[in-house]
């Protein structure tokens, strides 16, 4: 898969998420009550990365959680036969809280729901928002993020690629286009 254009680049990110901090700290007015909660994979070091600069802010570290939503999935049954479990790590109470959802791109809306649905299983939050670094359209529920780093609008032939260097050695967001297999 070859990257047609670099949209984000490592100082790229780190505004984003910067601003993304503000914009949490500044419509919350404050962090009572703030919980982030990073969607497995790389919704997870971005909740953290946005965590770290509202804690530089303010003073004061806000709780990062972490969630799994394979098996709340929609397409479960499409995906491998044994789906890549990475867990679920919240370890306090989010009933009442302020739940700021991260995730890296959103897309169609159906993993945000799929989030929801896992929180809820958990608790009952006061309120859930929605942070993501990427805002690629194309949405088939009525979902839509609180805070964007970078809206890209794409066509559904393209892929939007986050690589974050705890998973891939460096930190940047591409796009490329969806390949197609040819018959002969």
């Amino acid at each position: 898969m070859l990257d047609k254009a670099k949209i984000m680049d490592a100082n790229g990110i780190k505004r984003a998420t910067t601003r993304i901090s503000h914009e949490i700290i500044e419509k919350n007015k404050g962090i009572d009550d703030l919980i982030l909660i990073g969607i497995q994979r790389r919704g997870v070091p971005l909740a953290r990365m946005i965590a770290k600069k509202i804690g530089e802010v303010e003073g004061k570290d806000v709780p990062v959680g972490i969630l799994d939503i394979t098996f709340y999935r929609d397409d479960l049954s499409l995906l491998a036969e044994h789906p890549v479990i990475n867990g679920t790590e919240i370890n306090f109470s989010i009933n009442n809280k302020k739940i700021v959802l991260v995730d890296d791109v959103i897309y169609t809306g159906r993993t945000v729901r799929a989030a929801i649905d896992a929180l809820m299983d958990i608790g009952r939050p006061r309120l859930i928002q929605l942070a993501v670094l990427i805002d690629r359209g194309h949405r088939e529920l009525p979902i839509r993020p609180d805070y964007v780093g970078k809206n890209v609008p794409t066509s559904k032939l393209e892929l939007i690629n986050v690589k974050i260097s705890e998973f891939d050695g460096e930190d940047s967001v591409t796009i490329s286009d969806i390949e197609t297999v040819v018959a002969p």
